[in-house]
């Protein structure tokens, strides 16, 4: 079983009442407190840390950002997570050190370098989060009235990837030779442009760094849209989903590892992590304790305006004692689904929906270590997964909960490593490093000479 950590440099990474729970540390612009969480999974042996952003203080409920700045939600404060992970990789040997860009708002480019430069100080760590966008509000913030539609940001992210993908193997494994007596430091035979002229994008290349040591960074990506898995089948290593129940997380696990085969993968290469809120005490009843203060400190529009940012709807036309009405839904899909199937099987009226939202998914992991651990054992079974992405009910307490009671009883159970398997993080996910030009449509490509 893998575990990463999910968590925000903000104040949510798993509940909207984290921030507020008694003990939470709310020192969050501290590289210190970053550091501290990268230490503790460290010791908890995670196979990464996960960390999420957005490009904009969310306004689509009212048309307003009052109520995710006033109730402290998702979106509140974003520090830039390139940065943070900077942080904690100067903390952590052996971390998985991951973290979310957008492919609508950045240059390939600028991207490859920043995580092949993350790769290499981290030694092998780094992963990335393959992002479209998909709110207006970040569109706002790069000179745009309006986000790309959905199918445009997947052509545009496709291509985004074949770039990067160019630009990692612009240099040869060994090109980097620094031999202070020859004198060589590089072997400009082995170092190549790209030359790429595409319907996005022109680079010439070559990547200013050399090839990652993991030959190029673990892809993380968590689309839910049919093209989203359809993307996420081609070129990510680890998705990341966020099923309702045991019987959803199998169909999606079926799902997505079919796609994969289909576009000429092996399936077991695809981690697929669900993403859970454990709430974890030391009875049954200190459980259910700190669930219901987690709940009470959480304001239903908190989880309101969080829910109207994943969905691109103003959430705010609808009554609040009725339930979510059948809508169209112009942001995440998977969401949507996942809300209207919890509010169908529970009769949740909209406001007892945003609590419930605001609470994080899956309310299926809520005990005594030994409970939450054999019903991770359950879904990890029966092919629901490969692993979950742990999201914090409160930091650091919600990890140092999962690190103290939940990781010696997987351990325990047989289903968790008892020591890291090597020094990458394409080792502790069992994912080969790859050649150069294996990546889709890879082989295709001959990089230009960039001996002259």
């Amino acid at each position: 079983m893998h575990l990463a950590a999910f968590f925000s440099a903000g104040p949510v990474s798993g509940h909207h009442g984290g921030w507020r729970y008694p003990g939470a540390d709310l020192s969050l612009l501290s590289s210190g407190y970053y550091q501290r969480i990268g230490r503790l999974l460290e010791q908890g042996r995670f196979d990464m840390v996960f960390c999420a952003d957005i490009l904009a203080v969310p306004d689509r409920y009212e048309g307003s950002r009052t109520s995710q700045l006033e109730y402290g939600s998702l979106g509140a404060l974003r520090l830039d997570p390139m940065l943070v992970l900077t942080a904690i990789a100067t903390a952590t040997d052996r971390l998985g050190l991951a973290c979310t860009v957008s492919t609508s708002y950045q240059d390939p480019f600028t991207v490859a370098r920043a995580f092949a430069t993350l790769d290499h100080l981290s030694a092998g760590r780094a992963a990335w989060n393959v992002v479209t966008s998909f709110q207006d509000a970040e569109a706002r913030n790069f000179g745009r009235e309006q986000q790309n539609p959905r199918e445009r940001r997947y052509d545009r992210a496709d291509e985004f990837l074949e770039v990067v993908c160019k630009l990692w193997d612009s240099w040869q494994d060994d090109a980097l030779v620094i031999d202070p007596r020859s004198p060589r430091f590089a072997d400009p035979a082995k170092v190549s442009a790209i030359d790429h002229d595409g319907e996005w994008f022109r680079v010439r290349g070559p990547l200013n760094v050399s090839r990652p040591p993991q030959g190029r960074p673990v892809l993380v990506q968590a689309g839910a849209s049919n093209r989203g898995k359809d993307f996420a089948a081609r070129w990510a290593d680890v998705v990341f989903t966020t099923p309702p129940t045991l019987e959803s997380g199998q169909a999606f696990y079926r799902e997505l590892r079919e796609r994969a085969a289909s576009f000429g993968r092996d399936p077991n290469a695809l981690k697929i992590l669900p993403g859970i809120v454990p709430v974890i005490g030391e009875t049954e009843a200190a459980a259910a304790e700190k669930q219901r203060l987690l709940a009470e400190l959480v304001h239903p529009l908190a989880g309101l305006s969080t829910l109207s940012y994943h969905l691109d709807i103003d959430l705010s036309e609808f009554p609040l004692d009725q339930p979510l009405p059948t809508v169209d839904v112009p942001g995440v899909h998977g969401h949507y689904l996942e809300v209207a199937e919890l509010t169908q099987r529970e009769g949740l009226t909209l406001e007892q929906l945003g609590k419930r939202y605001g609470s994080g998914p899956n309310s299926a992991f809520i005990g005594t270590a030994e409970q939450v651990a054999a019903t991770m054992a359950d879904w990890f079974a029966g092919e629901a997964c490969d692993g979950f992405m742990i999201q914090g009910t409160h930091a650091p307490g919600g990890y140092e909960d999962v690190v103290r009671l939940l990781v010696p009883e997987l351990t325990r159970l047989g289903i968790f490593r008892s020591e890291y398997d090597g020094p990458t993080l394409r080792d502790q996910l069992g994912i080969a490093r790859p050649a150069a030009g294996d990546w889709p449509g890879g082989r295709t490509f001959e990089p230009v000479s960039g001996a002259s």
